[in-house]
């Protein structure tokens, strides 16, 4: 059963272009197609980014996620979705195009990630406890901020979507 289906959930009541999404099918692992880098989502169209990240959303609140970047539909550009408090009551949906990080701090913190793209296989992942990020907005402001806990946790997992990293991967210098 999807967790959005799941009580105490109820998905959030969009306003405007994001309401209008339409829920797309989720790659799973091991398609090829998550291990690639993604393309700047500058490259495309205003309307484009609109439609693809309302697809985003509606398919990230149907599947019960807090996160969803394009890869994971089969899009390849940098460009991700996240809602980390929805599952509370309190939606604040965000849209990340060509998203950074701009630093991390030392401190790490190691918790349990799920992956819409690998449905029913949690991962103990070790991340930064903050870091700043960069993105830009659907109207093409350049934003900056600073993000901790399962907000930074969230960005930080989908950014490694965009990269072509999964939660399954070994990381960078292990065996």
């Amino acid at each position: 059963m999807p967790e959005a289906d799941l009580p105490g959930w109820t998905r959030p009541d969009l306003e405007g272009e994001l309401a209008r999404g339409d829920v797309r099918d989720i790659l799973i692992h091991p398609d090829p197609r998550l291990h690639q880098r993604c393309e700047p989502a500058g490259s495309v169209s205003g309307q484009e980014l609109r439609t693809l990240t309302a697809d985003l959303l509606a398919t990230m609140y149907e599947a019960g996620g807090r996160g969803l970047a394009a890869p994971q539909i089969g899009v390849m550009l940098r460009a991700f979705v996240m809602d980390a408090h929805w599952k509370e009551g309190r939606p604040d949906p965000q849209v990340m195009l060509d998203p950074e990080i701009l630093s991390r701090s030392v401190e790490e913190v190691a918790a349990v990630e799920q992956c819409l793209s690998i449905p029913d296989q949690p991962v103990e992942v070790l991340r930064s406890a903050s870091i700043a990020i960069a993105w830009y907005d659907l109207d093409g402001h350049h934003h900056e901020r600073t993000l901790s806990g399962i907000e930074a946790r969230i960005f930080q997992h989908e950014a490694d979507h965009l990269d072509g990293r999964l939660i399954v991967d070994p990381v960078d210098g292990a065996e």
